[in-house]
């Protein structure tokens, strides 16, 4: 596959990333915009991996829209800046590779370099990037939403709950989200195993975000040091990466 095939889905997605959305109905046409792009990537098309995982997060920030507009959040502010800051970072991790910028995350590169294909699998992919998002990017996410609300990530307040809500969207839609990447015969497998992968994936999940929330309130005292941030930045970049790595390699082919 020869760059010449590629510079035109290339420049569609330089396009798409040129301005950051400013609120969540801009976060989910971006996303939308994004998935037409990627899906149009050669030499992978819809099954490349940046397209599994954006599909994905197409679906949860939709249901987080949804939950915005019925009025569901006790702080919808919070949730929605909070979600703005959150995909501007997926959308710079996204700019960056596709600019050929060494500043690219290193748990980011993993996913995007698989986009050439031939071994990416879409369970495993969509896997890595919610792990890329969520261990990489949702710390600094929350860090920037409580510093320009002049607030601190506390437990047990209204936006702590907001936080915890989203847990709640992903327990809805992980199991049509994992059978939408499963193939027939890893459906009759999933069906003998019930509802054993939904609950793990939903707790993984959960604890993940747990661990983001904690990450944030560590970050908290030194966001305004560029050192100590970048040393944080680096290290959870460093074990996201791993965990990336471990989940696109063959050692979790059980996944697909």
């Amino acid at each position: 596959m020869t760059e010449l095939v590629r510079e035109p889905a290339e420049r569609d997605l330089a396009d798409v990333l040129t301005e950051d959305p400013l609120d969540v109905p801009g976060v989910v046409a971006r996303l939308t915009e994004l998935q037409a792009v990627l899906d149009a990537m050669p030499p992978l098309f819809t099954s490349n991996p940046a397209a599994d995982f954006n599909r994905l997060y197409h679906t949860i920030t939709s249901n987080v829209l949804e939950r915005l507009d019925s009025g569901r959040f006790a702080d919808p502010e919070f949730l929605a800046l909070l979600d703005v800051e959150f995909a501007k970072r997926y959308f710079e991790a996204l700019r960056l590779w596709s600019a050929g910028s060494p500043r690219t995350p290193g748990v980011w590169r993993a996913l995007f370099e698989r986009m050439d294909g031939p071994d990416a699998r879409p369970l495993p992919s969509a896997a890595a990037g919610v792990n890329a998002h969520i261990n990489f990017d949702l710390p600094f996410a929350v860090v920037s939403t409580f510093d320009q609300l002049g607030s601190q990530p506390t437990d047990g307040t209204p936006q702590h709950s907001d936080y915890l809500q989203v847990n709640d969207i992903f327990a809805e839609e992980i199991p049509g989200l994992r059978r939408g990447f499963l193939e027939d015969w890893q459906l009759c497998l999933d069906k003998i195993n019930g509802n054993l992968d939904d609950w793990y994936q939903e707790n993984l999940v959960e604890y993940s975000r747990d661990m983001a929330w904690r990450s944030a309130q560590r970050i908290w005292p030194v966001r305004h040091n560029a050192v100590a941030v970048a040393e944080r930045r680096a290290e959870l970049d460093r074990n996201a990466t791993v965990l990336s790595q471990v989940l696109l390699s063959p050692f979790c082919a059980f996944l697909q």
